[in-house]
């Protein structure tokens, strides 16, 4: 039995925090755990050795093309008979995931937390429903399963014993309508920490009052070596871009530290930052949702909080 999982790409070329967890994950199911990689093979190898995977495959695309990677995911799993396939819950492993199983007819899961093999070919699973408030017991009948983790659902874990990956080119068979929409990022959106990987984020809301009060939180955001995101009302009212937006419909982020200043805390909002392992509000309601889910609050005005946080970190680096 082979399970296998697309994995997704760090700063650098390395495995991206998500694909560790969906590689700690697809060891759960039992068997062995193989590799698709779109890109460099060399800078993600010593991870994926670390995490279990037997055999990596290098595969030829040329660039993000989603119905491309499901069709070559899709004939990857045939070649193998594999009896799962395996993603991250992000935006790209949903929407190749999502291809996967139009090409192949096959039922999709999203979201899962745990999983384990029942009855014949079926798996028993449990995933998060409507934006993580609650978990849905499921079970899936279908050769693969196609699978999507919940981002922070597992905690990463190296293999037991560690695997000798060894590493395979695959070139799948495209048409011309595989490759039809392509996608390309800019060098603005690949350069610096991904909002998505941050160890730190600076969160502001409708309370940092306009464009301009966002310089305060950039200069903190730098000085701890972290990044600024944003809530929904703020990309709204075109204060900053939806790159930048934490929540349900923006990046779900698990740093270490969450500021978060001036936002209430919808739970939409907590959707995305929900597996952040510490959170700091500063805002002026006590009475606020994000203050009940924050681990540390100050009852302030975020105007005279933040500058003097700047002042304090700054006099420590002088």
């Amino acid at each position: 039995m082979t399970v296998l999982c697309l994995i997704e790409h760090a700063d650098g070329g390395a495995v991206a925090d998500v694909s560790l967890r969906a590689l700690t994950f697809a060891r759960t199911l039992g068997g062995g755990v193989a590799a698709a990689v779109f890109g460099d093979v060399a800078a993600a190898g010593p991870a994926m050795g670390d995490y279990g995977v037997g055999d990596a495959y290098a595969v030829e695309v040329g660039g993000y093309a989603p119905q491309a990677w499901a069709r070559a995911l899709s004939e990857l799993a045939a070649e193998l008979s594999a009896t799962a396939v395996v993603a991250a819950g992000t935006d790209r492993g949903s929407e190749v995931m999502a291809h996967l199983g139009a090409i192949t007819g096959l039922p999709m899961a999203a979201n899962c937390v745990s999983a384990r093999r029942g009855a014949d070919r079926t798996f028993e699973l449990v995933r998060q429903r409507w934006a993580g408030s609650l978990l849905e017991d499921a079970v899936l009948d279908a050769t693969p399963a196609l699978l999507t983790v919940a981002v922070d659902a597992v905690v990463p874990a190296p293999a037991d014993e560690p695997a000798a990956t060894a590493v395979h080119p695959f070139v799948p068979v495209l048409d011309d309508a595989d490759l039809l929409v392509r996608a390309s990022e800019s060098a603005e959106r690949s350069a610096g920490v991904s909002l998505a990987t941050a160890r730190v984020v600076v969160g502001g809301g409708r309370g940092v009052g306009g464009p301009d009060g966002f310089a305060v939180l950039e200069e903190l955001a730098g000085l701890l070596g972290g990044v600024v995101g944003v809530s929904r009302v703020v990309t709204s009212e075109g204060w900053r871009p939806h790159k930048q937006q934490v929540g349900q419909t923006g990046t779900r982020i698990s740093p270490e530290l969450y500021l978060a200043c001036g936002i209430s805390g919808a739970i939409q909002h907590m959707a995305g930052c929900q597996s952040a392992k510490h959170i700091v509000a500063v805002n002026t309601d006590p009475d606020a949702p994000i203050i009940s889910r924050a681990d540390y609050a100050v009852i302030g005005d975020l105007n005279q909080v933040l500058p003097a946080l700047v002042e304090a970190l700054r006099a420590r680096t002088a």
